[in-house]
């Protein structure tokens, strides 16, 4: 960026000096032309008052000027004297551009280049009182053979131009550029406002996100680190009852009861991998949604009728209710956060307890609500039961085999459908789960 920006003021400063030098050029040869005109003018006007063009002084005028030109001439276009040449060899000037405008309007001038010598060739004339037409006359260079003789001073200029932008480029682009490195180094500090107003949008979009990228990295971490845990704890167990069984230290009787611990663990452990997998998934940007039209109380009975024997072996009752409503959606996606919904709140009640769910429409807007009459969330943990791992019970979770993800997977899943999740729950009294789409 810094090269680029050096390299951009440097070729905007070459074509400005160059552009310059040119510009100046013209406008300097227009104002010599002007001058040369201007003196050509007086000259004539000087010599047209000294009374000495008139036909009786034809044969003693003599003008010895080396760079004025002084051509008299009559009515008829004819030459009566020139300083510079021969008028006997002279054709009519009748024909001269400078010498009609005189005769018309009283005064002509006119520029004639010479491409053999490079020059250009200046003419005035003023019509005299008899009728006769007095024209002065000057050689003077051209532009380019002005361009000729400044060109060196013209180069060594440019040069010296193009050095010193250079220089100026050079610390103009790191006055410009050192607010912004340092910028970078504050990042994280919001007390310091950009040097420029125009990087406030820009500067406050980068520490958004660079606030969200160290959140994700914090969330990561912890993930990690709980991931880690969780899986520690029934690989301790399964490696734990192995051993002992292993090494015959478990009485031929209790091998069964040992063995079903740890199936249980492996259960468990299969149970914390297809959740973690599952929210990997959902994490990921690729993850890409098939939406379909479905009735989500069939989908919910389906979902129900496949926990029956899961609540009849916790001792809870799961029923369904409510009217047909179509929403659009991912139907396995649906599928599984009613289940999660339905597994949290037929884990979490008690002895003989109910778990309702019910779909309908309010406000124009398909819900599905899980309402059970279970052992509830305490207020100050309500706010973080959607969060990775958290428990309200973590001995009771352990017992039923929660794995402490499934609300997590439950948050993802509404946010990937673009809908809203409302919690109402008292401790001792039950907990009811809304989902509106």
């Amino acid at each position: 960026m810094r090269k680029k920006i050096n390299v951009q003021l440097v070729t905007i400063s070459v074509l400005a000096v160059a552009s310059t030098v040119i510009m100046m050029l013209f406008a300097f040869y227009d104002s010599f032309q002007n001058q040369v005109k201007d003196d050509l003018e007086v000259n004539a006007l000087v010599l047209k008052h000294t009374g000495l063009f008139n036909k009786e002084n034809i044969g003693s005028l003599h003008f010895n000027y080396e760079k004025l030109r002084v051509t008299w001439i009559d009515a008829d276009g004819n030459v009566l004297y020139d300083n510079d040449a021969d008028i006997g060899n002279m054709d009519n000037h009748m024909s001269r551009p400078e010498i009609k405008s005189a005769f018309a309007d009283g005064e002509g001038s006119a520029v004639r280049k010479s491409k053999t010598l490079n020059t250009n060739t200046f003419y005035y004339a003023v019509r005299l009182t008899d009728g006769s037409v007095l024209r002065v006359a000057r050689n003077a260079s051209n532009i380019w053979s002005i361009l000729t003789r400044v060109l060196p001073i013209a180069v060594v200029t440019l040069i010296l131009m193009i050095a010193l932008c250079i220089v100026l480029a050079h610390f103009m682009t790191r006055n410009l550029l050192r607010p912004i490195e340092q910028m970078a180094v504050d990042i994280n500090d919001f007390s310091i406002t950009p040097a420029y107003r125009e990087l406030v949008p820009f500067v406050t979009t980068i520490r958004a996100q660079h606030a969200d990228i160290l959140k994700s990295a914090r969330m990561r971490q912890d993930f990690t680190a709980n991931v880690s845990h969780e899986l520690k704890t029934p690989l301790t167990a399964i490696s734990g009852y192995a051993e002992l069984i292993e090494n015959g230290m478990v009485a031929p009787s209790e091998i069964g009861e040992f063995a079903g611990k740890i199936r249980k663990n492996a259960r468990r452990l299969l149970s914390l991998i297809n959740d973690i997998i599952r929210l990997s998934e959902l994490d990921s940007a690729d993850t890409r949604i098939v939406m379909e039209k479905f009735d989500l109380l069939e989908e919910t009975q389906v979902c129900v009728e496949n926990l029956q024997m899961y609540a009849q072996k916790n001792d809870v009752t799961i029923s369904c209710e409510g009217e047909p409503v179509e929403v659009t959606a991912n139907r396995d996606m649906i599928g599984e956060l009613i289940n999660n919904l339905c597994e949290n709140a037929i884990r979490y009640n008690n002895k003989n307890g109910t778990v309702c769910v019910k779909t309908g429409s309010r406000d124009g807007h398909a819900f599905l609500c899980v309402k059970d009459t279970g052992i509830g969330i305490p207020k100050e943990h309500q706010k973080r039961i959607f969060e990775r791992f958290y428990r309200v019970d973590k001995s009771r979770s352990k017992q039923t085999g929660g794995t402490g993800l499934g609300l997590a997977i439950v948050k993802h899943v509404v946010a990937l459908h673009d809908a809203q999740i409302h919690l109402e729950s008292e401790e001792g009294k039950g907990t009811e789960i809304t989902v509106i789409f």
